[in-house]
């Protein structure tokens, strides 16, 4: 049984926590499926709205899902949550993603 398997028995199990869903959002990322990853990120921060790794990862996966908009909303949300808890490293970095987004949806002239 793979860890995504092993995961998504324990959420059918009736365990749904921010944390399960961090982290199968993050075995989905790695296994190349940022669609499914952004599923189970989006209900992390449901759970948990001040869950700023949630937030950078799930910008991360919306990247990687061709997500422009929404990775940069997320960054956006992410950082205000960031700066909130005093997480600077978390915001340092999530404000690297959201420029490299901005670059992408300006196009390669820019």
């Amino acid at each position: 049984m793979s860890n995504i398997q092993r995961f998504e028995a324990m959420l059918a199990g009736g365990q749904d926590n921010a944390m399960l869903r961090f982290t199968l959002g993050n075995a989905h990322l790695a296994e190349g499926q940022p669609g499914e990853a952004a599923i189970h990120l989006r209900a992390a921060v449901g759970h948990d709205p001040g869950y700023s790794a949630a937030w950078k990862l799930l910008g991360r996966a919306l990247i990687e899902g061709g997500a422009l908009h929404d990775a940069i909303e997320a960054f956006d949300e992410g950082i205000r949550v960031a700066e909130q808890k005093g997480d600077l490293q978390a915001v340092k970095e999530m404000k690297v993603f959201r420029k490299r987004a901005e670059k992408q949806l300006a196009g390669p002239d820019q």
